[in-house]
């Protein structure tokens, strides 16, 4: 598809039609590359996608409790009090 770039302020744009967008899945927040010569508008990564259900798994597989054992401090010793 051709397109024409648009002045947006100082700078220019490119409109996307909403097939598009819908095809590649974009929402309000992309990533902007430049590849050999090339802009490549890609989703933005979500780093913790899946975290929340993996940590429901762990805790089924009874499998979350932490790797070692809890150093108390001087405040859990002294200052702490139930």
């Amino acid at each position: 598809m051709k397109t024409k770039l648009i002045r947006i302020g100082n700078s220019r744009g490119v409109r996307l039609p909403k097939t598009i967008i819908e095809q590649a899945g974009l929402t309000e927040e992309v990533e902007l590359e430049v590849r050999d010569g090339a802009v490549v508008i890609a989703r933005a990564a979500l780093p913790r996608r899946g975290w929340a259900d993996a940590a429901g798994e762990m805790c089924l597989a009874d499998d979350d409790r932490l790797l070692d054992p809890p150093i108390p401090t001087h405040f859990d010793e002294k200052e702490w009090t139930w």
